[in-house]
């Protein structure tokens, strides 16, 4: 049997883990650009590893990295901005065209629901009918509800920057002070050659994953321009971004593609810009990233999965682009994953 001092440290364990739980989720303004902050920098680890050798001041190769992170985080809001613009001001045509369509639907049911209650009525006269529930409209985003969300956005913003900024000037500091503070003396440079080999397989894995992303990026822009679609190569960098957001970002941009297809073309062709994406990501999924991955890292799925719905719970967006890097990171930490070729 367990022992009564056994058991009070599980539950110590259990409720520390449950109050640490609770403060990442109730304080995501702080701790999601934090962590976004931190993965950007071991992302990024090969550059400030460039700026150290060419002897660049510590804090000007901060600084460098800062800058040239907040313009690339600039121009993809560039990027994304007439795309958003595009979709909400082709929103009426869209709506009404998904409005027919639900009509024509709703005939074909209703069709269905009256012959179903005619052999009803003639087994029971007295049954009731049951009314149909009535629709409602598609309310959009306000000015006034992104006016609201800026000091948030601002407050983010500077956590991440302040973050990044301190960890890449102190970087080697801090692996020095987690090396003492994780391990005895004799096992310290065992834990600090953990701590940069797992940098190392965070910043080849991002890399990996953002040559995959590219190609998926490429190939979608020349598809929808042979298609037809407006703005062929912008959805092909949104393929190249939300592709880094495992499941969730491949199901978000099947969906615009589906409201852009909708707003383009009629009939069945409307489908076929978010078909070719998905015929696209299939042979990405299957076949390239595990070939390309697999040769470096090799994931459980059912771990990525579940780090994966975590990060959303936990934070969001923000929480999904950080929670599998994060993933990859215990994992070489732990020894749990190596590179074969190593």
């Amino acid at each position: 049997m367990i022992g009564l001092e056994r058991l009070a440290q599980i539950a110590l364990i259990l409720i520390a883990t449950v109050v640490g739980v609770t403060a990442l989720k109730q304080l995501e303004t702080i701790f999601a650009p934090m962590a976004l902050a931190l993965v950007t920098g071991v992302v990024l680890s090969p550059l400030v590893a460039f700026w150290e050798r060419t002897g660049l001041p510590k804090a000007l190769g901060a600084l460098i990295t800062l800058a040239l992170t907040l313009t690339s985080l600039g121009v993809i809001a560039v990027v994304f901005q007439p795309l958003i613009a595009q979709l909400i001001d082709q929103a009426p045509k869209v709506w009404a065209d998904m409005q027919a369509s639900i009509r024509s639907l709703r005939a074909v049911l209703q069709s269905i629901a009256k012959i179903s209650q005619d052999v009803t009525d003639a087994m029971a006269p007295n049954a009731a009918a049951t009314p149909a529930a009535d629709t409602t409209g598609m309310t959009l985003p306000t000015v006034t509800d992104a006016l609201m969300l800026a000091p948030a956005f601002l407050e983010q913003l500077l956590v991440f920057s302040g973050t990044l900024f301190f960890f890449v000037l102190t970087r080697h500091e801090i692996y020095t002070w987690a090396a003492i503070s994780l391990s005895g003396p004799t096992e310290r440079a065992q834990t600090s050659r953990r701590l940069m080999a797992a940098e190392q397989q965070v910043s080849r894995y991002f890399f990996a994953i953002a040559l995959v992303n590219a190609g998926l990026g490429v190939t979608l822009a020349v598809l929808l321009a042979l298609i037809g679609l407006p703005d062929a190569v912008l959805w092909g960098v949104m393929a190249f971004l939300l592709n880094f957001v495992v499941y969730l970002g491949p199901a978000a941009l099947t969906l615009c593609l589906l409201f852009a297809g909708v707003a383009a073309f009629d009939g069945i062709w409307a489908l076929a810009p978010m078909l070719g994406f998905m015929a696209l990501a299939s042979v990405e999924g299957q076949f390239i990233t595990p070939g390309i991955i697999g040769r470096h890292l090799s994931l459980n799925p059912l771990l990525v999965f579940l780090a994966l719905i975590f990060g959303i719970w936990l934070w969001g967006p923000m929480g999904g682009v950080v929670a599998i890097p994060l993933l990859v990171w215990v994992l070489v930490l732990n020894d749990a994953l190596r590179d074969p070729g190593a």
